[in-house]
């Protein structure tokens, strides 16, 4: 695949970098070498190939969804100097 330079002065654009002459052309080489790179990737065969997360089984540390403690904001916000229910009150900083 062939990156053109206006395809990294858009991508520049929209991660707002300003990039001098030499930089295009370095990034420019380096997206093209990657998309090919991507491009041979894609040609392989992996019709027999089971889809994977990871190449080794890791369990998954699951646990079990519950309520250990109802009120404990309640009992965070307790000792606040200005709380209302839940919420804390704190000075305004902007204008």
């Amino acid at each position: 695949m062939k990156v053109s330079l206006e395809d990294v002065d858009r991508i520049a654009n929209l991660a707002r970098l300003g990039l001098s002459g030499s930089e295009r052309e370095h990034l420019r080489r380096d997206l093209d070498t990657i998309l090919t790179y991507i491009e041979k990737l894609g040609t392989l065969d992996t019709t027999n190939v089971a889809a994977t997360a990871h190449i080794t089984e890791l369990p998954t540390p699951l646990r079990e969804d519950r309520v250990v403690s109802e009120h404990a904001a309640e009992r965070m916000v307790a000792n606040a100097p200005d709380a209302d229910r839940t919420f804390l009150r704190v000075p305004k900083i902007l204008d």
